[in-house]
């Protein structure tokens, strides 16, 4: 070997080597590096090191397994890909930063860091078409665009009907229904153009003078009736109802649960059974514009059950449930949140404040003749006691109490009775709250209660008693099909949801509404009043009290329109037509799903389209793209999925409803199965 060679080889040797050190981890630092899981749902790691650490920062949808230690660093990272999935599901991989403080060394040669761990996942994919059920080529097919619909249109003519004696006495001059009422107009100086026999007895009769026509038709004797030929149309989608009020369009939940469609079927007036409703609760503030008219009054039925007369109104029980004003009072009456909910007048409000709004919010109840019984149970600070909530639910069905003494009774029973109160006590706890809920169910009452908003699975009573409906929130998604509330209680007792809105920290403002000039949160806007000022004011607030009210008021409308008659068909019209949220059937966090007013009433369509949802055993709902042949590809986290296809006749954006066309297949991703092919979904 020359010295040339040999001098190579050391060179060699020694880059070897160097390599080597580059490569050995430094047990004194802890440097960045990125982990892959690939589409596994767990990675563990363990790195050399010497010192103490402690993670300080983590994405949400990464768990780690250990946050410190000393030594090695041994961790193992688990995927929550659902948790990071765009409501899009549009983001083939997703990537987050965990950062790791470290210390090593003692004294003054200690030495302290940030490691930046950069954690990716490949996200699983669910693919699919959305297809008509008819797809056609041609040249000769057009589209006809409907004006709409006119009220006013002229009839064609009249037509009559004979008596049959009146036809037999016309036989002997062989005059047939169409020739007897022409030659009767005739001679009385109305032309006929034309005549057509509709049977044995009737007639059309083609003139232009219809109310001339009609007078000397319905002047015979011989004649059973006479009525207008009246124009027809073809039936398209109606208009939805869009209320006006001021702040109506911050409204999102009545929208959201298909109103715009059952406004409208309410302006044809079949909402006329009265129906009472009871807002069990804080009391009401009478005097709040918008509920004028709205309300059985003190006298009238209203009642407070609380017998302490340190509760905030000082006088005990008695007639009158005003949420009264107390000494430092800053919360709004919550009474009043939840019975605008249901009933707030529409229009302009008579003899508002100076400063109100001239119209405020609406009601879901609208024009039908549903009204609110007031009764008190919760006092000034916001509590109330086992025993007075009891009261306040036989009360409130029309069943005799008797407080110190005084027997009451109201004359205006509840068929509806809403309950945005409770408690996590036991249910031994709870049986004299649940032995009224089934007197009032005895006596003909639904009782609706709030589900709960202690973010968790705890049931809470009295909405978890037999008897009682208990009902969960949700909130809007960004996506079709809306999203179980965080707070909102999820247990086996629960039966429907409704819109409560979204995590009062969340920021969510899907709804797209401004107030002032900002987004408005997901919020239920709601009457309520100003205790710093002594006056009304409106009030956005999120909960399951917020949800409860939105069930109890349809239940009131399908018992004022005539489509249930008791609680026991009421409660399983609102269970038949939910829409099925979450997990197929009925599950814990949506029960039966979310109420659908405009199927459960069966209001008339107002809208069509086609299109998509995608939901997730665990509560959340996605909306990933159509292309333009209808295909979609979805990148989502590992469980199982629900793909619904469908049409939105009411409205609210949510295909495939309760009455709407529809096709739906489930799908299960894991790391097992990372892609999964639905093949076409064709709506029928």
């Amino acid at each position: 070997m020359t010295h040339v060679q040999r001098m190579a080889g050391l060179l060699a040797a020694a880059l070897a080597l160097s390599a080597c050190d580059q490569l050995k981890p430094d047990a004194q630092k802890l440097q960045d590096r990125t982990v892959s899981l690939g589409f596994k749902t767990q990675e563990a790691v363990t790195v050399p090191f010497s010192g103490n650490w402690r993670v300080t920062d983590a994405p949400s949808w990464i768990h780690v397994s250990s946050q410190a230690g000393q030594g090695p660093v041994t961790v193992t990272f688990t995927a929550d890909r659902q948790e990071a999935t765009p409501v899009k599901a549009d983001q083939p991989s997703l990537s987050g930063k965990v950062k790791i403080s470290w210390t090593s060394g003692t004294g003054g040669q200690a030495v302290n860091g940030t490691a930046i761990w950069t954690v990716t996942a490949q996200q699983y994919a669910l693919t699919g078409r959305l297809t008509q059920p008819a797809q056609v080529t041609g040249a000769d097919v057009v589209t006809g665009v409907q004006a709409p619909a006119k009220t006013d249109l002229a009839p064609r003519g009249v037509i009559v009907k004979y008596r049959a004696s009146g036809l037999l006495s016309a036989q002997s001059t062989t005059l047939r229904p169409a020739a007897l009422g022409r030659e009767q107009l005739q001679t009385a100086g109305i032309q006929v153009a034309r005549q057509v026999s509709l049977s044995a007895q009737s007639a059309a009769l083609d003139v232009k003078d219809v109310q001339g026509a009609l007078r000397v038709l319905r002047s015979d004797p011989r004649v059973e009736y006479a009525v207008p030929n009246a124009t027809l149309r073809a039936q398209a989608a109606a208009e939805p109802v869009v209320p006006t009020d001021q702040f109506a369009p911050l409204q999102w939940a009545y929208p959201l649960m298909g109103y715009g469609a059952v406004w409208r079927d309410m302006e044809g007036g079949a909402y006329s059974r009265a129906v009472t409703v009871a807002v069990v609760d804080t009391g009401v503030r009478f005097d709040h514009p918008d509920l004028t008219g709205q309300l059985w009054l003190p006298g009238e039925g209203a009642m407070d059950v609380i017998a302490d007369t340190t509760n905030g109104d000082g006088d005990g029980a008695d007639t009158d449930p005003t949420d009264p004003a107390t000494p430092g009072r800053t919360a709004g009456s919550h009474g009043t949140h939840v019975t605008g909910i249901i009933a707030a007048r529409w229009g302009t409000n008579s003899g508002a404040c100076s400063g109100c709004s001239p119209s405020g919010v609406v009601g879901a109840t609208y024009k039908a003749n549903v009204k609110v019984l007031p009764v008190r149970v919760i006092d000034a600070s916001g509590n109330a006691s086992e025993a007075d909530v009891t009261l306040g639910i036989r009360y409130a069905a029309g069943l005799p109490v008797t407080i110190d003494g005084v027997t009451f009774k109201t004359p205006h029973p509840a068929q509806v009775i809403n309950l945005s109160l409770g408690g996590a006590i036991s249910t031994e706890d709870a049986r004299p709250m649940c032995e009224a809920i089934a007197e009032a169910r005895a006596a003909g009452s639904l009782v609706i209660a709030a589900a709960g908003n202690g973010y968790g699975t705890v049931p809470y009573y009295p909405a978890a008693c037999d008897g009682a409906v208990s009902v969960a929130s949700v909130t809007l998604s960004g996506a079709s099909a809306p999203m179980h509330s965080p707070f909102s209680n999820a247990y086996p007792q629960v039966q429907l949801a409704a819109p409560g809105g979204a995590d009062p920290y969340s920021g969510a403002t899907f709804n797209g509404g401004t107030f002032n000039g900002a987004a408005f949160p997901d919020m239920i806007l709601s009457t309520s009043w100003d205790y710093a000022k002594n006056a009304p004011n409106y009030e956005a607030e999120v909960g399951t009290s917020q949800a409860s009210p939105q069930v109890t008021a349809l239940a009131a409308l399908l018992l004022s329109k005539g489509v249930t008659t008791g609680p026991d068909d009421t409660l399983q019209r609102l269970r038949d037509t939910a829409t099925d949220l979450g997990e197929a059937g009925r599950d814990d966090q949506f029960g039966f799903g979310m109420v659908n007013a405009a199927a459960a009433l069966n209001a008339p369509q107002v809208s069509s389209g086609l299109g998509i949802r995608v939901q997730s055993a665990q509560g959340l709902s996605f909306q990933p793209p159509l292309d333009s042949t209808g295909a979609f590809r979805a990148y989502l986290g590992d469980g199982t999925y629900r793909v619904t296809g469908g049409t939105d006749v009411n409205g609210n954006g949510v295909y495939g409803e309760s009455g709407e066309a529809r096709d739906e297949r489930t799908a299960t991703l894991s790391e097992a199965a990372p892609q999964v092919t639905l093949g076409d979904l064709t709506p029928r």
